[in-house]
C-alpha cells in the first residue's frame, strides 16, 4: 500500500516538472498586433488579390424638374338647363342632343297664342297715349288746360310705355336661346308638348375651354401658383396642358386638401368632361440622371442607393430619391453630376472595394488589369441582362 502511494507521489512530481518545463524561456505575454498592423495586412491581402471585374457607365447629370402629381378629372366650365318663362305649347325644337349651337340660336319655339295681338294693341294704345299727351301740352301754351291735366296725360304715356315693353317681352319670350357657345347635352321637351313658366327646355353645356379639376395637400399647395403650367395625362396617354387658374384658400374639412383648377384649350372639341386624368405641376428645377431600376441596391438601413466608383475605381454607395418614371427606366437624385455607375456586377462588391472597371459606350477607355486574370466570381456573366437594362 505504501509501496503505491510513494509511485503516485513520483509520477505527479514528474508530470508537474515536465509541464513546467515548457514556460521556461518564454516571454512573460504576448504581444498584440497593432491596428496600424491589421491595416496593412489587410492592404496586403488585397493587393494580393485579383480586383472584381465590374462593366461601368458613365451618366452625365441633366437638368429635369420636381413634379407634384394629382388625380383629377376634366370638367366643362359651365352647365346651363335653359327654361322656358311663359306658358304655351312648344311648336319647335330645332336642337337635338350633340347639335353644336353658337349664343343666341334658338333652341325651343312656344307658341303665339295672343301675344303678338297684344303687342300691336299696346303699340296703338301708345300712339294714342303721346297724341293725348301732345295734345295737352298745346293746350296749356294757349291757356286752356291746367297743370293737373297735363300730368295725368304724361302717366297715361309713361303706362302706355311700360305695357308696350311688357308686350315686347312676352314675345322675345317665346323663344327660348342659347345663352352661351356649347352643345346640346339633353333635351326635355317634345313638339306638343304643353309647358308652364319654369319648364326645362335644353341643357347645354360649355366645353371651351375645359377644365382640369383636383385637389393637393397642404403641403404641395404653398408650392403653387396661378398662372403655373400643368400637364394633365389623359387615360390613354394623351398629354394636355394649360395654366392654373385657381388654388383653393379654403381647405376640404374633411380631407384636408385644397381644389385647384387649370383651364386647357378645347377649341377642337377633343376633350370631353370626366375623364380620370393625372395631373402633373412642376415646382423644382433639379439635376438628375436616368438609370434601370435594376441598379437599385439596399443598404443597412433599408434605403435605395446606387453604386458606383470614384477616380480610384473605389467602390462608393449613394442614397437616391427617385424623381419620375421613364419608359426606359427612372430619374433619380443624389448622384454626383457625373457618376460612373457599376451596370454589371453591382451585386458582386461593397463600398470601399477596389474594382476593375470596363467602361461602356460613353467614349472613356476601359481601365483593366492583366486579362489572363479571371474575375472573381462567374456570376459576372450570368448578370449581363441586367447590363442591357441601363439606360
Amino acid at each position: 500500500m505504501r509501496a503505491t502511494y510513494i509511485t503516485a507521489i513520483v509520477i505527479a512530481v514528474l508530470l508537474g516538472a515536465w509541464l513546467f518545463s515548457g514556460q521556461v524561456g518564454q516571454p512573460d505575454t504576448i504581444e498584440e498586433a497593432t491596428i496600424a498592423d491589421r491595416n496593412r495586412e489587410t492592404e496586403r491581402v488585397q493587393a494580393d488579390s485579383a480586383p472584381t471585374r465590374v462593366r461601368v457607365s458613365v451618366l452625365e447629370a441633366s437638368e429635369q424638374f420636381r413634379q407634384i402629381k394629382v388625380r383629377g378629372k376634366t370638367e366643362n366650365k359651365r352647365t346651363v338647363t335653359a327654361r322656358v318663362e311663359l306658358e304655351g305649347t312648344i311648336t319647335g325644337r330645332p336642337v337635338e342632343r350633340g347639335t353644336p349651337v353658337e349664343e343666341g340660336d334658338l333652341l325651343c319655339q312656344i307658341s303665339d297664342e295672343d301675344r303678338r295681338s297684344s303687342l300691336i294693341e299696346a303699340r296703338e294704345a301708345l300712339n294714342q297715349a303721346r297724341i293725348e299727351y301732345e295734345g295737352a301740352l298745346s293746350l296749356k301754351q294757349r291757356g286752356f288746360n291746367s297743370q293737373a291735366a297735363i300730368a295725368a296725360a304724361k302717366a297715361r304715356l309713361a303706362s302706355a310705355e311700360a305695357n308696350l315693353n311688357r308686350r315686347q317681352l312676352d314675345v322675345r319670350k317665346l323663344q327660348v336661346k342659347a345663352p352661351f357657345a356649347g352643345i346640346v347635352e339633353d333635351v326635355h321637351q317634345e313638339i306638343g308638348d304643353y309647358v308652364t313658366t319654369g319648364a326645362e327646355c335644353v341643357t347645354v353645356v360649355d366645353l371651351d375651354p375645359m377644365l382640369l379639376r383636383g385637389q393637393v395637400s397642404e403641403q404641395e399647395v404653398i408650392q403653387l401658383s396661378l398662372g403655373q403650367f400643368a400637364t394633365g395625362v389623359l387615360r390613354n396617354g394623351t398629354e394636355v396642358t394649360g395654366p392654373l387658374t385657381f388654388i383653393g384658400q379654403q381647405s376640404d374639412p374633411q380631407t384636408r386638401t385644397y381644389p385647384i383648377e387649370i383651364q386647357l384649350d378645347n377649341s377642337d372639341g377633343h376633350l370631353r368632361s370626366g375623364i380620370t386624368t393625372e395631373i402633373l405641376i412642376p415646382v423644382e428645377s433639379i439635376l438628375a440622371q436616368k438609370v434601370s431600376p435594376a441598379l437599385f441596391s439596399l443598404d443597412d438601413a433599408g434605403r435605395i442607393g446606387v453604386r458606383v466608383i470614384d477616380s480610384n475605381n473605389v467602390v462608393e454607395f449613394h442614397l437616391v430619391e427617385v424623381l419620375s418614371d421613364a419608359p426606359d427606366g427612372v430619374w433619380v437624385t443624389g448622384l454626383p453630376n457625373r457618376a460612373a455607375v457599376i451596370t454589371v456586377g453591382q451585386e458582386l462588391v461593397t463600398a470601399g472595394e477596389r474594382v476593375d472597371p470596363i467602361f461602356q459606350g460613353n467614349g472613356m477607355p476601359a481601365r483593366t488589369t492583366d486579362p489572363a486574370i479571371p474575375p472573381k466570381s462567374s456570376a459576372l456573366a450570368t448578370t449581363a441582362n441586367v447590363g442591357a437594362a441601363q439606360p
